[in-house]
């Protein structure tokens, strides 16, 4: 799907917010009245951060991250919107150390991802819309093996599994069957059970709703409120459901050809798209005027293995 419209032209480096403040100087904004950052460093800060992709000698290389710059602070529910080869999935294994930077800087809680790696990890935990397990094995099982390679105590870790599971609608009857016997939905609570079995400070959730049905789909994003309001943690979210960053996220990115193009509250955004545009005040109509395409629609040359 084509879009006629004309992309407005937005600072990549300092994204504005619908008021005309720059995003990184802003007050954090959640629908109800502005408050001031909490003290300490950021959550997460990402300052020109770049990565390309070397996909052969004959073809030019593929810009997946360009110049990024992003701060969140801690209690956010940090969105990141963008069509498949986007640069969403890149940019969440930058964080999550899984690749290295070309260029620029990243911080988690003020750990630098590549000096204090080992740090950035005890902090963060990454749930994917593939997640791996040991199939043969069960829910409980694969969530145990987990806690015991985090260090965590056996008792404690097998209240807080069946815990976690209940909460996300796993039956403890279906706890002890092979995870390779259920849904792909189920498999993806288990994923998200196993995240947050470690508490973490920075949780990265690469569209973990994908494949659910809808009765899953929203006992997910509860959770995820869920999550935020009793665990003190930040949420790094990419998405391709407008309603589920309209509910959940407090801020949302969107990306474009790996380029931050705009950033803002939900309700900045459509107010913004919708006083400059005259279109209805929609996220779907965000996205069509910051990047000229739908969500659906695929960025050539997208970089490999982010298909998402």
């Amino acid at each position: 799907m084509s879009s006629t419209l004309t992309q407005p032209k937005i600072a990549l480096r300092q994204p504005v917010s619908a008021d005309g403040e720059t995003m990184t100087a802003a007050l954090i904004k959640t629908g109800s009245p502005a408050k001031a950052r909490p003290a300490g460093p950021p959550a997460l800060h990402l300052d020109g951060v770049s990565k390309t992709f070397i996909v052969g000698r004959k073809k030019k290389p593929v810009v997946a991250i360009a110049d990024v710059s992003v701060r969140v602070e801690r209690g956010e529910i940090y969105g990141v919107l963008g069509a498949n080869g986007s640069g969403k999935s890149t940019l969440i294994r930058l964080v999550s150390t899984l690749l290295t930077l070309d260029q620029g800087r990243a911080e988690v809680f003020g750990h630098d991802v590549e000096r204090d790696e080992m740090a950035v990890k005890r902090l963060i935990n990454r749930v994917s819309a593939d997640a791996a397990f040991f199939k043969k094995l069960s829910p409980y099982e694969n969530l145990a093996f987990a806690a015991r390679l985090y260090g965590l105590h056996t008792g404690q870790a097998r209240g807080e599994a069946v815990r976690i599971l209940a909460r996300l609608g796993i039956a403890e009857r279906r706890m002890g069957s092979p995870v390779e016997q259920m849904s792909r939905g189920m498999q993806q609570k288990v994923a998200i059970a196993r995240a947050l079995l470690t508490s973490p400070t920075l949780l990265l959730l690469d569209e973990p709703t994908t494949g659910l049905d809808p009765r899953s789909k929203l006992e997910v994003q509860a959770f995820v409120e869920d999550v935020r309001a009793t665990h003190d943690a930040t949420i790094l979210l990419t998405t391709h459901d407008m309603a589920e960053a309209d509910r959940l996220c407090d801020r949302i990115a969107i990306l474009d050809q790996g380029r931050l193009v705009a950033e803002d509250t939900p309700d900045g955004l459509k107010a913004k798209v919708a006083r400059e545009t005259g279109l209805p005040a929609t996220l779907d109509n965000v996205f069509l005027t910051y990047t000229g395409r739908s969500l659906d629609d695929d960025v050539e040359d997208a970089a490999p293995e982010d298909d998402e």
